[in-house]
């Protein structure tokens, strides 16, 4: 057992039960958990925490009977990487992990839930090499954070947020949406970020940044075995200061079949690097689709105002919500809203249906987004005061939790300045 101990109270679970957009646990790795529960009720929130994204990569198991049945376990069986154990509050804490500490394997970490909140008995459990103490009741965040606290540095839980922007239908607009919102993380947050285009055949980030790279996310999908951080940074194609392209290589000879975890390394490694990455997932309804819509940290979907468009983003809504019951809920935005001549279904209704209001609604205005899509820019380049443009940082805010960077002053001769250079 090792000596990196900290307490929760039950304010701070309560807190925690609903996570702030400034909370990021990041994901835990293929470790293996056994749980030794004494009630029902912590046993049950062990399970859900279980199925929580971000211990998808862990084997959970649980069983009843404390800390009696963890001593038991291990007298002839290897110890997991991590040990949840309740303690019954009439039993001797101290002299049962003592005699865990027998038969307990070097290297393994042990997380206890107890119901007593003493600081003498807490600084006893750190003496013992205890990583975690929670005080019951227990919610399914806080043991999932518990246990992914574990295998992060606290100073890097900021790092690896992955936004995921989806289609309720194509041609929507989600691609030119999700470009526009990583410039806008990317130069008025200036937040470090990677756009990663997952629509291998037919992506249009190159052409919208005005890139063409020559490597891009295939020749990581196709070697996963090669995936670390120097490969995906020779992969990475520079857009500006703070964000680099994942380009898709937009060709079809190839037939692009994944299975279901075949981007989990590309992820995996872009969050040990990346502040921010915005996935750009095409529209359709795979296994590897699903995955990373429910691994991403928030979720944007994209819709326009038609039936269609409402049927399908209150499914993807109502599933991903479901999928991702300790996160907060996806995010959705109204897109080409305004059509001359065209019914829509306005932005009441479809909060009505989803139970949620839209972010922003986009208006139509097909001349700038147009020329926007043909000259290889964003709206923020060719207007910077645009509605849109507006509209994009305040989506990225609320992805990312942050408010706008204030951009230094200049001197009051800088106008002059720049007219002379000008000319």
């Amino acid at each position: 057992m090792i000596s990196y101990a900290r307490q929760t109270s039950e304010d701070e679970q309560t807190a925690a039960a609903q996570p702030t957009p400034e909370e990021h646990i990041a994901p835990a790795p293929r470790v293996s958990v056994q749980a030794f529960c004494e009630t029902v009720e912590t046993a049950a929130a062990v399970q859900a925490a279980g199925e929580d994204r971000r211990l998808d990569k862990a084997h959970l198991k649980i069983q009843m009977g404390g800390m009696a049945a963890a001593i038991e376990a291990y007298r002839s069986a290897p110890t997991p990487n991590v040990i949840i154990l309740e303690t019954d509050p009439r039993s001797d804490i101290l002299a049962g992990l003592d005699q865990l500490a027998t038969v307990c394997d070097a290297g393994t970490r042990v997380i206890v839930i107890g119901r007593v909140n003493d600081v003498t008995l807490y600084r006893e459990l750190v003496r013992r090499g205890v990583s975690d103490y929670v005080i019951a009741p227990v919610v399914p965040i806080k043991i999932v954070g518990s246990i992914c606290g574990l295998f992060s540095a606290p100073e890097a839980r900021a790092v690896g947020r992955i936004i995921a922007v989806v289609g309720a239908k194509g041609g929507v607009g989600a691609s030119t949406i999700a470009h526009n919102v990583a410039w806008a993380i990317a130069r008025d947050l200036a937040l470090d970020s990677v756009v990663a285009d997952l629509d291998l055949a037919f992506g249009t980030a190159g052409l919208d940044y005005n890139q063409d790279p020559p490597q891009g996310i295939a020749d990581a999908v196709f070697s996963p075995d090669r995936v670390d951080t120097a490969f995906i940074d020779r992969l990475l194609s520079k857009c500006t200061d703070h964000l680099s392209l994942l380009a898709a290589p937009a060709t079809l000879e190839r037939v692009y079949d994944f299975g279901t975890e075949a981007f989990d390394s590309i992820f995996d490694t872009l969050r040990t690097t990346m502040p921010c990455i915005v996935l750009d997932v095409p529209h359709q309804w795979s296994g590897w689709t699903k995955r990373a819509l429910v691994s991403a940290d928030d979720i944007l979907i994209v819709a326009a105002p038609d039936l269609a468009n409402l049927r399908n983003a209150k499914n993807m809504y109502d599933l991903l919500k479901a999928a991702r019951p300790n996160d907060r809920p996806p995010h959705y935005c109204l897109n080409q809203v305004g059509v001359p001549k065209r019914p829509e279904i306005n932005a009441n209704e479809f909060a009505k249906a989803i139970e949620s209001p839209p972010v922003v609604s986009i208006p139509f205005d097909p001349q700038i987004f147009g020329a926007a899509a043909n000259n290889g820019q964003m709206i923020a380049e060719i207007s910077a005061n645009h509605r849109a443009a507006e509209m994009f940082l305040q989506i990225a805010q609320r992805m990312t939790g942050r408010g706008e960077t204030k951009k230094p002053r200049g001197s009051f001769i800088a106008p002059f300045l720049e007219k002379l250079r000008a000319k």
